[in-house]
């Protein structure tokens, strides 16, 4: 399937200022690959070494988190929105 991804400021210089970049995959974690394919230096930025979500990097597919569906392995949605969410902190 092919989603759109939303790309966060932070990370917009890897995708020459897009906003926005289309990627193909039948899964969440399949289209964040090519994500990585396609923009060299996403998967240091999204993935941990053990090949899952880093901590403070938050997937949405459409509203929902998607570490509350089935993780990576999400399906995706004909014409699914993904966005890239780094966790703020602070106090």
């Amino acid at each position: 399937m092919t989603a759109t991804i939303r790309i966060p400021t932070q990370l917009r210089s890897l995708t020459g200022g897009s906003g926005e970049v289309p990627a193909t995959g039948e899964s969440v974690g399949d289209a964040l690959r090519a994500l990585d394919s396609a923009f060299p230096g996403f998967a240091d930025r999204i993935f941990a070494e053990d090949g899952q979500l880093r901590r403070f990097v938050n997937v949405f597919l459409g509203d929902e988190d998607v570490r509350f569906l089935q993780g990576l392995e999400t399906p995706l949605p004909p014409g699914a929105s993904l966005s890239l969410v780094p966790a703020v902190a602070g106090g």
